[in-house]
């Protein structure tokens, strides 16, 4: 999809191949929490794939200034169209955008592609695309496998590539994965390419441009269109999807603007405070940036108010993010109707840029940046209606940052390079997208090289200088300006270090979540990422006034006991932010009703609710659909929660999480052969999935077949390496059928690649004793240790190994 507007969901992880994500708009996270983590079991041990968090102790009301949406009943669109008799000047602008081109009707003006029975090949199939009675037509392979011909109903996007979406007679509304590029010839564009260049996505591949994940109603037309209704109906298995303007119109960021033009025309009596606006955009009104005499830094006139309107509003679209509702009101905190990612390590590297093979999202690193710390807003840079920049090249920096003083051979250090160096080429990485489509990161950070040796994320210098190693380039930033290292970003080590698994994980993430100028969504992270929960750290999160960071502190406490949960988290029930609300929900399903205190039940239920409507608003999804399983089945309704696995599973038949889940809910009913049969039934859809094939060996050994189980313990741990605890959980059941050798070799190349983790340590000290093999089992506690340095009952053990080796 193209730029300005395409984004394109990842492929699930458990999958072993590593071919990018699907590259079309996404509700990019999951609307529910479904989080995939391994057993903490040993052999025989059940699954759990949704995990649990919880709040500590007393909640503090945050401060919410923003107004409460307006009564929908008031309410109704009425399109671009009736905004630009008044506001001419604006909707010239906003013809110009790559908002006003989002989506179209494929028409003769709107079509760039070449339909004059141009062909292209993929994967053993060979695709035209021509014209016929006024339609454009591809003759492609279907959802079988067949060569069949498709009319192409609407363009998506326009620059610099565009795709092609085709409607099915069940509403259903696919992108095509052969895409246009739009760039001029000399640049290598004007030709058909394939979104999945390096694979063979064909008829059977869940990315194949069919199936779930290409579908516009739910990864695309939020963002493409305005006032989108999906419609689905589960029962049906249909979409009836609706929206009032095709493209992104005035009212997708101002709202519906029927009170506007009522309050315009005089028809009706509506305030003249508000104009009749659902939201008015006025935090830079009156704001002015001056540049400080002394340090020639830019300052603004008055600091930056707590709910940012506009980052908030360009949010809903330009995030990673799952919806949660459709009552979505512009200038609100994203997470009323909206589930942003955190810095994950699937999604993020360690200093918060985004992966190479995730869209560049720019709302999560912008949040990170001192820009947004400064009181930056997307209109101090852009244009609000053309997206444009407001000034070419460098002269958007120079409204603020003084070119005396950043333009100088002193501060670029490039002055012989030719083209010369922009301010984005070093504070705003560039990267390709969609194999045409290349974008900035927007955390606009400073080249750190040394973080590159240190935690291995990317950095300017070395974008350019490929032939160098990062140490190269830290020398060349320690000569030009010192030994002290400067910048806004300080967080990598501490996310480098959980993910790690390093020593001081604890500590560095706990000055990070604890650090009162830290951005919020740094702050969410750390919480959400901490080891051990920090009951401090994790009340201080609760009462932020950010609900990103409310929102990191309930996850941050996953896998807190049921009878902890209520009394930490039931106050967020109510809290004034619904994401929030729905997480608290969410989190105390873990609670059985009996044991909810009678006074709480009402609030539970109101947002048990909230909880219900998010998932069954995304029913077309299997992620949707198994957090409803997961979350029946705690509260004890094995009968709906059996239901929506099944749904999961009918929806996606390779949904690895789904599966795992119902196979797991049979084992707890003593039907273990019904779990294997599941399994293997997705197993056969998704072969090379880890996941599957480590839940499908523990159901083996539970029934005593061992050898069968084992080998699939093996598959687990060959296939996703990174994974220790399949690694581990392989080695116990070897050690246990009397093979302790091959047992002590498995722990071995797993602690290659995983040298902290302490399970794979402790199963290497207890196999090694058992061994006889005192060196061995000395050397590994001694590792042990350095991981746990104040453990007595370590201490204790490496002095008698020390004594029985001497």
């Amino acid at each position: 999809m193209a730029k300005g507007s395409g984004n394109k969901r990842k492929r699930r992880k458990s999958r072993a191949d590593e071919r990018p994500a699907p590259p079309i708009e996404a509700p990019q996270q999951p609307q529910a929490t479904v989080r995939k983590s391994i057993p903490r079991l040993v052999i025989g041990a059940g699954l759990l794939l949704l995990g649990v968090a919880a709040a500590l102790y007393w909640y503090t009301a945050p401060d919410n200034s923003a107004q409460p949406p307006q009564q929908a009943a008031e309410l109704s669109f009425v399109g671009s169209q009736a905004c630009s008799g008044c506001h001419q000047a604006e909707a010239k602008l906003w013809q110009t955008s790559q908002h006003r081109h989002a989506m179209d009707h494929a028409t003769e003006q709107s079509v760039r592609g070449d339909f004059n029975n141009a062909t292209f090949e993929y994967a053993g199939t060979r695709s035209r695309f021509f014209r016929q009675d006024k339609k454009f037509l591809v003759d492609t392979d279907g959802a079988d496998g067949k060569l069949a011909t498709f009319e192409v109903k609407y363009t998506f996007g326009v620059d610099p590539l565009q795709q092609y979406l085709i409607e099915f007679p069940d509403g259903r509304i696919q992108a095509l994965s052969i895409a246009w590029d739009a760039r001029p010839r000399e640049q290598g564009g004007q030709r058909w390419f394939h979104l999945y260049p390096d694979g063979a996505v064909t008829s059977s591949d869940p990315l194949h441009w069919t199936k779930l994940h290409q579908n516009w109603n739910f990864m695309c037309a939020e963002c493409h269109s305005t006032g989108v209704r999906k419609n689905y109906d589960a029962a049906k298995d249909r979409f009836a999807t609706t929206f009032a303007e095709i493209s992104v119109g005035c009212e997708a960021c101002h709202g519906a603007g029927s009170r506007h033009v009522a309050w315009a025309t005089g028809r009706n009596k509506v305030s003249a405070s508000d104009h009749g606006l659902v939201m008015k955009f006025d935090e830079r009104t009156g704001i002015t940036w001056s540049v400080d005499g002394g340090t020639l830094t830019p300052v603004r006139s008055a600091p930056a108010l707590a709910l940012r309107k506009e980052v908030e509003t360009c949010g809903r679209c330009h995030a990673r993010r799952g919806q949660l509702s459709e009552d979505w009101t512009p200038g609100r905190p994203l997470s009323e109707t909206h589930r942003v990612s955190l810095l994950e390590r699937q999604l993020f590297h360690a200093d918060g840029q985004m992966r190479d093979e995730e869209e560049t999202y720019t709302y999560a690193p912008f949040r990170q940046s001192k820009m947004f710390a400064k009181g930056v807003t997307c209109s101090d840079c852009h244009d609000p209606h053309s997206a444009a920049l407001k000034a070419p090249g460098d002269g958007v920096c120079a409204q603020c940052h003084a070119p005396a003083k950043y333009e100088s051979a002193a501060h670029r250090q490039h002055a012989d390079v030719s083209p010369p160096l922009s301010c984005a080429s070093c504070h705003m990485p560039e990267r390709r997208y969609m194999v045409v489509d290349r974008r900035h990161d927007h955390g606009f950070r400073i080249p750190r090289p040394d973080l590159t040796m240190q935690t291995g994320v990317p950095n300017a210098c070395n974008d350019c200088h490929r032939d160098k190693p990062a140490v190269w380039a830290a020398q060349q930033i320690e000569t030009w300006f010192g030994l002290v290292r400067k910048g806004f970003h300080t967080h990598a080590p501490a996310f480098h270090a959980a993910w790690s698994e390093a020593v001081d994980a604890q500590a560095l993430l706990a000055a990070i979540a604890g650090a009162g100028d830290a951005p919020g969504i740094i702050r969410a992270s750390a919480l959400a990422t901490l080891p051990a929960p920090d009951p401090n750290l994790i009340r201080r999160g609760l009462s932020d006034p950010d609900p990103l960071v409310r929102l990191g502190a309930l996850d941050g406490l996953e896998g807190v006991p049921a009878d902890q949960l209520w009394l930490l988290a039931s106050a967020h029930l109510t809290d004034p932010v619904r994401g929030v609300r729905i997480r608290a929900a969410e989190v105390l399903a873990s609670v059985p009703p009996a044991r909810q205190p009678a006074a709480d039940r009402d609030r539970f239920a109101q947002a048990a609710a909230e909880f219900v409507a998010a998932q069954r608003l995304n029913a077309d999804r299997p992620e949707a659909r198994t957090a409803l399983g997961s979350f029946s089945a705690r509260q004890g309704d094995v009968g709906g929660a059996e239901s929506e696995f099944r749904a999961a599973l009918r929806l996606d038949p390779s949904f690895a999480p789904a599966s795992i889940n119902l196979s797991d809910l049979y084992r707890q009913l003593g039907r273990d052969n019904d779990g294997e049969r599941v399994l293997r039934e997705t197993l056969s859809r998704s072969a090379r999935d880890a996941s599957l094939h480590h839940a499908l060996g523990l159901t083996l050994v539970r029934q005593k077949r061992s050898e069968a189980g084992l080998d699939e313990l093996r598959q687990a741990a060959v296939l996703d390496p990174g994974q220790a605890r399949y690694a581990y959980v392989y080695a116990v059941g070897l050690n246990s059928a009397g093979r302790r050798d091959d047992a002590l070799a498995v722990l071995k190349e797993s602690l290659q690649a995983n040298p902290n983790n302490r399970e794979l340590l402790s199963a290497a000290i207890n196999f090694s004793r058992e061994k006889g093999d005192i060196v061995a089992a000395l050397d590994y506690a001694e590792r042990m240790a350095r991981l746990v340095p104040n453990d007595p009952r370590l201490a204790d053990l490496i002095g008698e190994l020390k004594r029985q080796s001497r």
